[in-house]
């Protein structure tokens, strides 16, 4: 249970909406991303309703805002989602009333737009400008199909050289899974864990507090984080002060860093296609698809829930548009 503040008089000060909302958030052990992008469309329907608070507010205010998202500001049914999901928690877990069924909420229109994919080609020209850790990131991202998130998160422990396996724990949906560690970049991970050895021990002999850890892991386990099998696989450069703890710490590399490289390198060797992290995730399942890979590894490999999210690959396996050929090209 969350502890409240006491004022000098003795009394229990409720806490501002949103230090609530974010107190359930951790109380669940959410992810940091998910507690900011709650607290985003929190903070955007109470503005979009005057600055009302939510409790004065219900099942009418919530179809609105919502609504106004599909069809003013033209957002995408997965952002829709996000804001829902966001506002449920809140009316559900924070305030706790249960909304009845949003039955005319206007929904945004799905759009089916297909992956950005590389061609084989192309991801080695790209991987080939790359240098330092972004290379050897971006090789992990096309190498085992991982969402760059679950890249930067890894653990020292989680990769298995002698299986040639990695465990990808806590992924979209809080689900572990074991994808392929490939053999070209065994050599390369274990260079790369002997610099970052040395940081680790640098940082021991400074005393500097451990890496984080999930409340669970650090009540269970107080001296994990000061384990070499716990600490980031791609450490940041510098410390930083975590949001949460306010413990001044090492975290693991920022994505956005990788994201600007990939995009920037992409450019610099003639990409044409919108190029990002992604697009190795999705030439990692497309290329698997083309060497023969039945659709279930596939889907294990990359951690659907369902085998219809990856069927979007398999548009590749038709030859030109959806396998036709052009009459233009039978003169």
């Amino acid at each position: 249970m969350t502890a409240f503040p006491v004022n000098k008089h003795g009394v229990v000060q409720k806490p501002r909406l949103l230090e609530e909302v974010r107190a359930r958030i951790r109380a669940k052990h959410y992810s940091r991303r998910t507690e900011e992008s709650y607290t985003q469309w929190i903070k955007r329907y109470i503005l979009y309703h005057g600055k009302r608070h939510p409790k004065d507010m219900g099942a009418g205010e919530v179809e609105a805002f919502l609504s106004s998202l599909a069809t003013e500001r033209n957002v995408s049914a997965s952002t829709q989602n996000q804001a829902l999901a966001a506002l449920l928690f809140l009316y559900r877990d924070v305030l706790g009333i249960e909304l009845p069924w949003l039955t005319n909420l206007t929904r945004a229109k799905p759009r089916e737009r297909l992956p950005v994919v590389l061609s084989v080609a192309e991801v080695n020209r790209l991987l080939a400008r790359l240098d330092g850790t972004h290379a050897l990131m971006a090789r992990l991202l096309y190498g085992t199909g991982m969402r760059l998130m679950e890249c930067v998160n890894l653990r020292v422990k989680d990769i298995d050289f002698d299986q040639r396996e990695i465990v990808v724990r806590d992924g979209k949906g809080g689900k572990d899974r074991v994808t392929v560690l490939p053999q070209a970049l065994a050599a390369p991970l274990r260079e790369h864990l002997k610099r970052v050895r040395m940081l680790f021990e640098t940082d021991r002999a400074a005393n500097l507090p451990g890496v984080y850890l999930p409340d669970a892991l650090v009540k269970k386990y107080p001296k994990a984080g000061m384990e070499w099998g716990w600490q980031w696989v791609f450490p940041a450069r510098g410390l930083s002060t975590d949001p949460r703890t306010r413990i001044r710490r090492r975290h693991h590399a920022h994505e956005q860093a990788l994201q600007r490289a990939i995009k920037r390198t992409a450019q610099a060797v003639g990409i044409a296609k919108p190029a990002t992290t992604h697009s190795l995730r999705h030439s990692f399942a497309t290329h698997l698809l083309q060497n023969g890979y039945d659709i279930r590894t596939v889907q294990e490999l990359l951690g659907h829930s369902d085998v219809s999210t990856t069927m979007i690959y398999t548009h590749v396996l038709n030859r030109g548009g959806r396998g036709v050929v052009s009459p233009l090209d039978s003169f």
